[in-house]
């Protein structure tokens, strides 16, 4: 059985109902401002994870990405395009995700960089100082290969 749909669906942001309520604290944090910054600079880049209501057509229970739908409804943004779980795992969901690890992050930027995005523009997506940027994109610089393949 699979997990999503096959395809993304894209739906009012008003029919998709959170799960959880987000804490007062929420929109005056770091990630809620990064998140702001990239989608407003690239877009949203990680679709929101709903599964269908049961008995509740055109209505959605939002699984995964709660601060991207409250950051969409607050620029004013009407539809959203998401995946579709065909497990409301909505307990466990996070779980199942693996956070992005410093290499990776590392190895993400400087693909980005070797396709043509400047650090600026980066930065900006990331809501991060340039300079951090750079550290990042230069995380191995002075290690060994034999370390860095480890």
């Amino acid at each position: 059985m699979r997990s999503f749909e096959n395809n993304c669906l894209t739906v009012p942001v008003e029919a998709v109902l959170p799960l959880r309520a987000l804490g007062a604290s929420v929109k005056s944090s770091r990630k809620y401002h990064q998140i702001t910054a990239s989608i407003k600079e690239v877009g949203l880049v990680e679709p929101p994870v709903i599964t269908r209501s049961p008995g509740k057509e055109d209505t959605y229970m939002l699984l995964d990405g709660h601060i991207r739908i409250e950051v969409l409804k607050d620029l004013g943004i009407e539809r959203v395009e998401c995946l579709v779980s065909t497990d409301d795992e909505a307990f466990t969901y996070n779980k199942r995700i693996s956070r992005l690890a410093p290499i990776q992050e590392h190895k993400m930027i400087r693909r980005a960089i070797e396709h043509g995005v400047s650090e600026e523009k980066i930065a900006l997506a990331l809501d991060l100082n340039p300079r951090s940027i750079v550290r990042k994109a230069n995380l191995l610089e002075g290690i060994c290969q034999e370390a860095v393949g480890i």
